[in-house]
């Protein structure tokens, strides 16, 4: 596992402060019950070590630019699976950029890099097991498949881990998303259990940017 020692007390609260003021919904708590289910970390991992990893990917510290694309909020809240909140669990999550590629040395994509996409962040969930971040909607990209190519619609990993659990590597999708249902890595997750991985839409009455909740379940490691 990757040393996370660099994540400092400044950069833990940073990314606190972005998800403050959510309160945990009722529905969730039934919910938390189930185990989120894992999925390939894939490829591209971050290896490449950056000075920026707050979780606002949207403004590489010390550019003047910001992300293209579409710039949207994410916010959940890490819970075991009697219900209860977690606290202190790192969260890690790296996507792609606007245009489908990452900022990875194995990502031999045509499309574009940006400069000013962050594309990964680290940040822990508060007392209250909460979580948020700022970043922009992630394109579509093809994968090689056996007949020749295959689908990966927008998706943004996350890799969530805390001493005591098992970790969970996972990846979150976008509600109302058409390639969803021929992506090849959400095929291989039993189709009674995709809900998990689906992050449905609302609008942020402060930014009035589009807001997507996600939740987190993750099993004890003696369970």
């Amino acid at each position: 596992m990757k040393n996370y020692k660099n994540v400092s007390r400044r950069d833990v609260t940073k990314q606190i402060g972005i998800a403050a003021g959510i309160s945990l919904l009722g529905p969730g708590i039934t919910r938390a019950a189930i185990q989120t289910p894992g999925q390939t970390a894939g490829p591209f991992y971050p290896i490449d070590e950056q000075a920026d990893k707050d979780m606002d990917l949207t403004l590489i510290e010390g550019h003047s630019e910001t992300a293209e694309g579409e710039t949207i909020l994410v916010r959940g809240s890490v819970f075991d699976t009697r219900g209860q909140p977690l606290d202190d669990v790192l969260v890690d999550i790296w996507q792609a950029n606007h245009f489908g590629r990452y900022s990875h040395p194995k990502d031999n994509s045509a499309a574009p890099l940006d400069p000013n996409f962050q594309g990964w962040g680290l940040t822990k969930t508060n007392a209250e097991g909460r979580y948020g971040l700022k970043t922009i909607k992630p394109g579509a990209y093809r994968i090689p498949a056996a007949d020749g190519f295959g689908q990966r619609c927008r998706h943004i990993h996350f890799k969530v881990s805390r001493p005591g659990f098992e970790d969970l590597t996972t990846q979150m999708y976008f509600d109302g998303d058409p390639l969803i249902d021929h992506d090849l890595v959400m095929a291989k997750t039993p189709p009674e259990l995709r809900h998990l991985l689906i992050a449905h839409s609302t609008t942020d009455e402060v930014t009035r940017l589009s807001l997507y909740r996600f939740d987190l379940v993750l099993v004890a490691a003696d369970a």
